[in-house]
């Protein structure tokens, strides 16, 4: 028996131990032989490793597919739609981090104009047949650093925003709110970003002081106090369990609670060390669950009806076919809501 990460299991593996989901309800039981959609439900659910007997089994292919044949993750990582985004994504990501290394290490303006000009690019040059939703969960294997997750979060305020009916101009402030929102971070030793493992309280409380130094920062550049604001709020909470100030409600700038709903999605989305990433079915869960006390109710009650959510899966591609074999039985009230839609 040998412990393994999912990156590393094939199909014709056994499974030596029960593997629970992090609501310990059992996902596969042992003795069960991997196929490619047991791995792919595994890395959906979160699991990081399990363990596995040393030999491997043959598995029979299924009558009704075929070696070549893709799953739709892959069609999109090979189409030349996702390649074309993921080169002006990097491309996008590296102007932000020249741009701002240049306002931390050398005080020079912020030239916002410009940076968010190429972001507001990439929503206008990729809204094609592939979602720019789809583009992003499928960039996730890429680099995670605060300058993309601050791309990332500026292209889904761009998206909640669109979806709020807000106008063009307000859509556009929205979207800058959540590329500069992170800006703060910047300041804060690498070494404790970057950290693989828990962090210490003293660490912690370094990290947290990250949103109050970004506004301090952008204090001194020509932004919109809106962008300053979601600097300073975004991690604040509706119910004043947030930092810096502890705010409630209204308190809270409106650009601020759209950040703060995006800035957590693309966050539990995101692999970390301690787990892989969260499939958006669980994200949403998190929000019909503890979001009404966290965050902007008049936000959370528009996006979680069930015309949002019927957007929302149709944004990422989850048709009827995906439930029931792409998912897997996956048990959620998300689920319910949907499916009448398809």
């Amino acid at each position: 028996m040998k412990r393994l990460s999912i990156t590393q299991l094939v199909p014709g593996m056994t499974v030596a131990e029960d593997v629970y989901d992090l609501d310990h309800e059992l996902l596969i039981q042992k003795g069960t032989i991997l196929t490619d959609k047991l791995i792919t439900k595994l890395d959906l659910y979160g699991i990081l490793t399990i363990f596995v007997e040393d030999i491997i089994q043959p598995v029979r292919p299924a009558e009704d597919s075929t070696d070549t044949e893709l799953s739709y993750s892959e069609r999109i990582k090979s189409s030349p739609e996702f390649q074309l985004f993921k080169t002006d994504f990097e491309n996008d990501v590296e102007l932000f981090r020249e741009n701002m290394n240049l306002v931390i290490q050398k005080n020079t303006s912020l030239d916002v104009n410009t940076l968010l000009k190429n972001t507001m690019a990439i929503v206008a040059n990729h809204s094609g047949s592939i979602s720019i939703l789809d583009m992003l969960q499928n960039m996730r294997e890429y680099d995670d650093s605060t300058y993309t997750h601050s791309l990332n979060v500026a292209l889904i305020c761009n998206i909640l925003a669109g979806w709020l009916k807000l106008s063009d101009e307000e859509i556009e402030l929205a979207t800058a709110c959540g590329l500069f929102h992170d800006i703060g971070k910047l300041l804060i030793p690498y070494s404790i970003i970057s950290k693989p493992g828990k962090l210490s309280e003293e660490e912690f409380a370094t990290i947290k002081k990250h949103p109050t130094l970004g506004y301090q920062l952008l204090l001194s550049q020509d932004v919109d106090d809106h962008v300053k604001n979601a600097a300073l709020m975004h991690h604040e909470r509706s119910n004043g369990s947030g930092y810096p100030l502890k705010l409630k409600g209204n308190q809270i700038g409106p650009y601020a609670r759209i950040v703060a709903i995006a800035d957590v999605y693309d966050a539990m989305t995101a692999a970390r060390c301690y787990r892989g990433p969260l499939c958006p079915f669980r994200v949403i869960e998190m929000f019909e669950a503890e979001g009404f006390q966290k965050y902007d109710v008049s936000i959370l009650v528009f996006n979680l009806e069930g015309d949002w959510l019927v957007r929302f899966f149709k944004e990422l591609h989850f048709d009827v076919i995906t439930f029931e074999s792409g998912f897997y039985g996956y048990e959620s009230n998300i689920f319910l809501k949907v499916l009448p839609y398809f």
